[in-house]
C-alpha cells in the first residue's frame, strides 16, 4: 500500500502542450441512460492507489445512472506526464477523466488541458473540498481539476528511543527541533550515524515544511505576476531551523530524496526477511522520519500474511505517530501527497464525463476512498478514514497542509531539480540569504512560463 507523490518531472509540459479548451457544457446532460447504451468514456488512473474495489464501484454506478460504458485505464507516474502531453491535444485519443498529480496540475491547467468546471463547484463539494488542493487546480477565479485524494505527512517515532533519549512528543516546532538533536547526542541505540530525525539533503517536500511553519514560502502571485521569496525573513528563519537539523540531527546523506525513509526506522541496523534473517546491515538508523501517512503500511514489525507473502506489522510499544506541532498551537502546514482529477478538454464526450465527476464526488464513493486509506477530497467523509491514531494524524496533518505555488511553470521547476539542489546546499551554506536569492532567480526565470 506504498503510494508513489506526486511532484515528479515534467520536461516537456511547458513547451509542447499546444491545447485549446473546448466551450462550457452544461451541467447536467439530460440525457437518459438507454440514450447512451453506445457510448463509452475513458478515465485516467495513475498506479495502484485507486484500489480495485473502486473501479468496480465508479463502473457499476456509471453504467446504472448514464447506461453507458466506464473503461478505467491505468496509467504508471513515470509515464503520465508523456501521456498527457502527447494525448491530451489529441480528441480520438484524450482521456475523458483524468488523475494528475496535484504538482502537475498548475501546468495542465495553465495550458489549456482541462475543462471549466466552475459551474460544478459548489454541486462536487464547494468549500467542503480540500483547498489547498483546490488552489493548484484553478487559474484566476475558475476550476479546472478538483483534489481527488490526499496523504499528508506526519510523523512516525521510536517510542522506546525516545524514551531511551529523556524526551516527550514535542507540542511546538522549536521543542520538536531541540528533541531531535538531543536524541542525536544521545544516541540511545549505540548506532554510527543514528538520527534523531532523517531528513535528506535533497528532501525538498518534507523540508518545506519549516519554511511554512515560519510563515515562508517558495513564491507569492504578486499583482498576476509569481515571483520567487525564499529570501523573505520568515522563510529564512525556517532555513536557519533545517540547517541545525541537517547539522546537529540527521545523518541522511547529503543526495538523498525522500524515498523509504522508514527502513531507517525499523528495528535497529539490521535488515531481516520474513523468516527473521539477516539479509543486510544499515549504515544509518532513525529515532524519527516525516512521510505521508501510507508509509504506515512499511513500518513493524516483519511477519507473513495469511498468503505466506511478507509484511509489516504494526506495534504500538515501539512505534509511534504525532503530526509536525507549529508553533502558533496549530499542526504545522506540511506538504500534502496526492492526486488532482479533471475533465479533458478535447473530451467528445463533456457531459458523460460530468457525469462520472458527480459520482466519484458522491458520499458512496469518497467514503470508499476513506476506506481504502486514502483521504477524501471532502471533509465530510474524513470519519470514513477510520479513529486509529494512523487516521486522526492524517487528517489533523491535512487540516493545515499546504502545496507548492500554483504558477504555470512549477513543472518545468522540478524537472530541473533546482529545489532538489537548494536544499542539498543548506546543510554547508555560509550564507543561507545568498543562497536563497541565487535559487530565487533560477525560479523566477521559470515560475511564470506557459
Amino acid at each position: 500500500m506504498k503510494r508513489r507523490l506526486a511532484g515528479l518531472a515534467a520536461a516537456a509540459v511547458a513547451s509542447t502542450l499546444l491545447i485549446t479548451g473546448c466551450s462550457p457544457a452544461a451541467t447536467d446532460s439530460g440525457n437518459k441512460p438507454e440514450d447512451n447504451s453506445g457510448k463509452t468514456i475513458t478515465m485516467w488512473v495513475i498506479g495502484p492507489d485507486t484500489p480495485q474495489e473502486a473501479r468496480d464501484y465508479l463502473t457499476a454506478e456509471f453504467k446504472k445512472k448514464t447506461g453507458a460504458t466506464l473503461n478505467i485505464q491505468q496509467q504508471e507516474w513515470g509515464d503520465i506526464l508523456t501521456n498527457l502531453t502527447t494525448k491530451m491535444p489529441d480528441a480520438n485519443n484524450t482521456p475523458d477523466v483524468t488523475e494528475i498529480g496535484n504538482t502537475q496540475s498548475p501546468a495542465f491547467t495553465n495550458a489549456g488541458a482541462f475543462l471549466d468546471i466552475s459551474d460544478m463547484y459548489d454541486e462536487l463539494g464547494g468549500s467542503d473540498l480540500l483547498q489547498s488542493f483546490v488552489d493548484v487546480g484553478k487559474v484566476g477565479d475558475k476550476n479546472y481539476t478538483l483534489p481527488y485524494y490526499f496523504g499528508s505527512r506526519y510523523m512516525f517515532y521510536r517510542k522506546d528511543v525516545w524514551k531511551q533519549a529523556g524526551v516527550e512528543v514535542p507540542t511546538t516546532l522549536d521543542q520538536f527541533n531541540t528533541d531531535v538533536a538531543e536524541i542525536a547526542k544521545k544516541n540511545p541505540k549505540g548506532i554510527k550515524n543514528f538520527s534523531g530525525f532523517f531528513l535528506g539533503g535533497q528532501d525538498w517536500r518534507n523540508g518545506i515544511s519549516w519554511i511554512f511553519a515560519n510563515g515562508g514560502d517558495i513564491a507569492e502571485d504578486q499583482g498576476g505576476k509569481w515571483v520567487a521569496t525564499l529570501d523573505s525573513p520568515e522563510a529564512l528563519k525556517g532555513l536557519e531551523q533545517l540547517q541545525g537539523i541537517y547539522r546537529n540531527a540527521s545523518h541522511a546523506p547529503n543526495d538523498m530524496k525522500d524515498a523509504n525513509q522508514y527502513q531507517y526506522l525499523n528495528d535497529s541496523d539490521e535488515v531481516k526477511d520474513a523468516d527473521g534473517k539477516v539479509t543486510d546491515k544499515l549504515s544509518l538508523a532513525a529515532a524519527t522520519i516525516m512521510a505521508p501517512g501510507w508509509a504506515h503500511w512499511s513500518i513493524g514489525d516483519l511477519g507473513k500474511n495469511d498468503a505466506g507473502d511478507p509484511v509489516r506489522n504494526w506495534n504500538d510499544k515501539t512505534f509511534g505517530t504525532f503530526v509536525l506541532p507549529g508553533n502558533d498551537g496549530k499542526p504545522a502546514p506540511v506538504f500534502a501527497g496526492g492526486s488532482n482529477i479533471g475533465i479533458s478538454a478535447k473530451s467528445k464526450n463533456p457531459e458523460l464525463a460530468k457525469d462520472l465527476m458527480r459520482i466519484i464526488f458522491s458520499e458512496g464513493y469518497q467514503n470508499l476512498l476513506g476506506k481504502n486509506g486514502l483521504g477524501p477530497a471532502n471533509s465530510k467523509y474524513t470519519a470514513s478514514l477510520g479513529n486509529d491514531q494512523f487516521a486522526k494524524a492524517l487528517i489533523e496533518s491535512a487540516s493545515n497542509s499546504k502545496l507548492t505555488p500554483a504558477a504555470p511553470g512549477w513543472a518545468a521547476i522540478e524537472s530541473k531539480n533546482i529545489m532538489e539542489e537548494f536544499f542539498a546546499q543548506i546543510r554547508d551554506s555560509k550564507d543561507l540569504p545568498a543562497l536563497a536569492k541565487e535559487t530565487n532567480a533560477k525560479l523566477d526565470a521559470l515560475l511564470n512560463q506557459k
